[in-house]
């Protein structure tokens, strides 16, 4: 089951790479953040397939779009080659932001817009490929919301909309105000937090024929370095597994997400370019059924009902 290197994520929705780097964690790059060296780790990837990056404005404490956004100024043909995931809605207290006073939600008309014109500002582009609400909010008002997404698309700023870990119920019911469909929603998914398997989020995006992308697929390191029980067991799989293929752990818990039907798209937080080259392997593994139980039952600590 050799897998494509892309893949069309809705079916009115735009072509992405079947592999994401993820920018989360761009400041912390012991090589640092300046220009060559994002660019260097944009290289890496391009060169490997994986064309889609997926930003948010908080991370990096308002800082990671601006570092991204430097290295494409530096060389803005790269732009032409990618496609840009970013989001918008968890304000938090920090310097870039002082009139915050605790952490919260907002998805008001005037700030979904704002962020957008941030956002595009900071990453050196005239529009974004996706752009995902990050979180559910208690306070979210669908028709205000659905005005200024209908807005950004109008404008061209904004060319998909999608969400990120929000219900299927929460999904359903924001897709019901618009005329467009989502085309993602961006949740945990990996062997430790089964939730998104059997909770319906996973059976919605074969329904609505969509990829979720899969944010913390190694689940944040701690199935290649944890000390539970959950981590020793999957380890102990692993292993196995990676002798059977001939495969690295982390590769094989890539291929375990991309293995499933409803065509996950794993992002990558790694900010070592050896680590993005060798995650593209997971894509011509070829996990039977009972290699991807065995990792299942081992998450779980005991055999399938």
């Amino acid at each position: 089951m050799s897998l494509s290197s892309r893949v069309t994520m809705a079916p009115q929705g735009p072509e992405v790479s079947r592999l994401i780097h993820g920018v989360w964690r761009l400041l912390q790059d012991p090589q640092g953040a300046g220009v060559q060296r994002v660019l260097e780790k944009i290289q890496t990837c391009l060169d490997c397939g994986i064309t889609t990056f997926d930003h948010a404005d908080i991370y990096g404490g308002y800082q990671c779009e601006e570092a991204f956004g430097a290295a494409l100024r530096a060389q803005p043909g790269l732009r032409q080659r990618m496609e840009l995931v970013t989001k918008c809605g968890i304000m938090l207290v920090n310097p870039a932001r002082p009139a915050n006073r605790l952490k919260h939600y907002d998805y008001s008309r005037q700030h979904i817009i704002q962020s957008v014109e941030q956002s595009l500002r900071q990453l050196a582009t005239d529009y974004l490929d996706v752009l995902l609400l990050h979180r559910p909010s208690p306070l979210l008002d669908p028709s205000e919301v659905a005005e200024a997404l209908q807005t950004l698309r109008a404008q061209g700023k904004v060319r998909h909309l999608g969400v990120s870990n929000f219900t299927p119920a929460q999904f359903d019911m924001l897709s019901s105000w618009l005329p467009f469909p989502l085309v993602t929603n961006q949740v945990e998914l990996h062997p430790l937090r089964p939730e998104p398997f059997l909770d319906g989020t996973l059976d919605q995006c074969l329904r609505q024929r969509i990829s979720p992308m899969a944010w913390s697929p190694l689940a944040g390191g701690r199935l290649l370095t944890g000390e539970g029980p959950a981590e020793t067991r999957v380890r102990e799989v692993l292993a196995s597994l990676g002798q059977k293929h001939e495969a690295l752990p982390e590769q094989i818990l890539y291929a375990w997400l991309l293995r499933h039907p409803a065509r996950i798209l794993p992002v990558l937080g790694t900010n070592d370019t050896g680590r993005i080259t060798s995650a593209v392997r997971a894509l011509s593994l070829n996990l039977d059924t009972q290699d991807w139980f065995s990792v299942w039952s081992a998450a779980q600590g005991t055999e399938v009902p």
